[in-house]
Order: structure tokens, then sequence, then C-alpha cells
């Protein structure tokens, strides 16, 4: 999903999740995965009431005023949040991921106003990217 440059991310994560297709050795690609990883910024119980819908495991740690509100709330707030850490820390391969593209300045900055530019910068990264992986284990 490309948005805006100033819009935040947390607003598409129902519609990106919708996107995902998790290919297997055999047969059309899972829509569901079996978990899903994010930052604190995704935290919502919106976000959280959907995975739950879908039967997917929400790995997304709990924000602290979210908790805060909780704990006042007493027993009417419901459970904690608990989250997988194991699986929480394998989210840094996608963040350094992020980090490679935004080595282009170009995308870093959001140079490219239109979409289709910024989109084509997107691709042309990821293809060098990849690329690069696979001079790499040759």
């Amino acid at each position: 999903m490309l948005t805006p440059g100033q819009a935040a991310d947390c607003p598409q994560f129902i519609t990106v999740v919708d996107k995902i297709r998790v290919p297997g050795p055999v047969g059309r690609p899972r829509t569901r995965p079996d978990a899903v990883a994010a930052d604190k910024a995704y935290s919502s119980r919106a976000n959280r009431a959907y995975l739950r819908k879908r039967h997917v495991k929400a790995v997304i740690p709990e924000k602290k005023d979210q908790a805060a509100n909780r704990k006042k709330k007493g027993s009417r707030g419901g459970r904690p949040v608990s989250h997988d850490i194991g699986l929480y820390k394998e989210r840094n391969t996608v963040e350094r991921c992020f980090q490679k593209i935004k080595a282009w300045r170009g995308l870093a900055t959001r140079y490219d106003k239109a979409p289709e530019s910024y989109e084509a910068g997107l691709h042309l990264r990821g293809s060098i990217m990849w690329l690069k992986l696979l001079t790499s284990t040759a």
C-alpha cells in the first residue's frame, strides 16, 4: 500500500494484512499467516480484534499508555496482552530490510512526489537488493 508521505502506516494495517499471500509447496497461497509481528504503533484494539477474528497470532507489544489504562480499570480492563518475545525478535529482519531500502536518499526523503515514480524506485531498489543477494551466494 502506497500512502502519502506524511500519512501514518497504522490505519493501513488491515488492508495490508488482507493482501498477504503465503506460498506453500503446492496449491494456491494461503491468505492467513500464522502470526503477524508489528511494533507498538499497531497495538490498537481494532487491529488485535481483526487478527483474533481471523485466528492469526498477534506478536505486537502493548503500548505503555494502553497498559496503564487497562490497569486503571481494574478487573474490567481485561487481561494483559501477551506476545511471543522470540518471534518479536525476528522482526528485526524486516526492519533491516527497510533500512537497506532507505539507504537510497530519494526513497528515504520521498523526493519523488508522484506515486508512480516513488513506487518505481521501490521496485528498482528491491530488484537491486535481490540481485545482490543472488550474486553473494553464488
